[in-house]
């Protein structure tokens, strides 16, 4: 291959790489980006576990073999069947550079130094392909993974400067995963509460969006949990603020737990001492159900007075949802009349029927957002 058409290739494939959005289209773009640059018909991109001792493959691409799924679910090959790797894993190369690609064929190694591999010489006879170039893959300063890409039986041999070229790939790809592991970080970041580590409110308008939408597409069940933790204030007042954080972090374990009844139910902090869990699929009466779960067994923590619940969900005759604001609104209010009745248990709105009060409640104007709550409190 010509240098301008190998700078072609590392353009493609750096350009591809940035146009992914999340880790399986980057680890995708990684294997297709390679397989293409080096004329291959098959790659695969895999990650070394060291906890696990073992490598696993991320994503298969191009002629694959029958047991051979794009995304794997479990395939895995213990770290010790590659002697060349566990080299990598100690990081032999930190004293003279990026650590360089090699080749194996069905017939034993050609190129590079990493000696015969009798696993994938074996794959390459089993699968049909005649060679393939092995790329270790470094992301700060460790080794992380490979890229392997192979051609058929009877196509050209890989040599050794496809080795080279190879070794110029997987630094390419190496920037561009660890650009995506950012950018993820970036996300979870800003969708994930710092203290309990639960979601936040954006999480959950976001959320609570899409699902109001499946609601009005698929009549899907929405639930929504909103709870207020009792005796925060008085914690922060005669304890310090440093023991009420950790009553928020026992309340955000309680309702993680409980949320995990819910299948795919979503735990939040929605800020301060305000809480909530968002339910799409599951009946009302199940959410119901764990919400009563969690007064009890906030009620049992050591700090704190408990906690005010309410559930909105659109099984209930709760009227008209023209928005998903109106569904938080009512597990709002909801919340604010448990919180006013001193109950031990879940008021839920649209209990008493369409007249319920906590519907009245819901629905009452109010003159600006940010004082829906200070409303609430008024008006009970």
């Amino acid at each position: 291959m010509g240098e301008d058409r190998r700078l072609t290739a590392v353009v493609a494939l750096a350009q591809g790489m940035a146009a992914a959005h999340s880790p399986r289209e980057s680890w995708r773009a990684a294997a297709l980006g390679g397989c293409r640059a080096l004329a291959g018909s098959f790659a695969a991109l895999s990650v070394w576990e060291r906890d696990l001792g073992r490598l696993r493959v991320l994503v298969n691409v191009g002629d694959r073999a029958p047991e051979e799924e794009e995304f794997p679910v479990d395939e895995t090959y213990p770290v010790h069947q590659f002697p060349e790797i566990t080299e990598f894993l100690h990081e032999r190369w930190a004293s003279g550079g990026e650590p360089n690609a090699w080749v194996e064929t069905a017939e034993g190694p050609t190129a590079g130094h990493a000696g015969y591999c009798h696993q994938r010489v074996a794959a390459l006879r089993r699968r049909g392909r005649g060679s393939c170039v092995v790329a270790p893959i470094v992301m700060h300063g460790r080794a992380w993974g490979e890229l392997y890409v192979a051609r058929r039986a009877g196509s050209a041999v890989f040599d050794r400067g496809d080795a080279d070229f190879a070794t110029v790939l997987a630094s390419v790809a190496a920037a561009g995963l660890a650009q995506t592991e950012r950018l993820q970080e970036a996300r979870r970041l800003a969708f994930t509460d710092a203290l309990t580590g639960l979601a936040n409110r954006r999480a959950v308008d976001a959320r609570l969006d899409e699902a109001i939408e499946r609601h009005r597409r698929e009549g899907a069940v929405v639930s929504l949990v909103v709870c207020d933790v009792n005796g925060l204030k008085h914690v922060n007042d005669t304890l310090g603020h440093a023991v009420g954080d950790r009553l928020l972090e026992r309340f955000g374990s309680v309702l993680s737990l409980c949320g995990a009844m819910l299948p795919g139910a979503l735990a939040a902090r929605l800020g301060g001492d305000e809480f909530c869990l968002l339910a799409v699929g599951p009946p009302a009466q199940d959410v119901v159900k764990v919400a009563d779960e969690l007064c009890r067994r906030a009620a049992e923590l050591e700090l704190g007075e408990g906690v005010a619940c309410g559930v909105a969900s659109t099984e209930k005759p709760i009227g008209p949802l023209h928005s998903a604001r109106r569904l938080f609104r009512l597990a709002d209010a909801a919340q604010y009349r448990a919180k006013a009745e001193r109950s031990t248990r879940p008021v839920v709105a649209g209990q008493q029927g369409p007249d319920d009060p906590v519907i009245r409640l819901a629905d009452q104007p109010t003159t600006e957002a940010a004082g829906e709550r200070r409303a609430f409190r008024g008006r009970l």
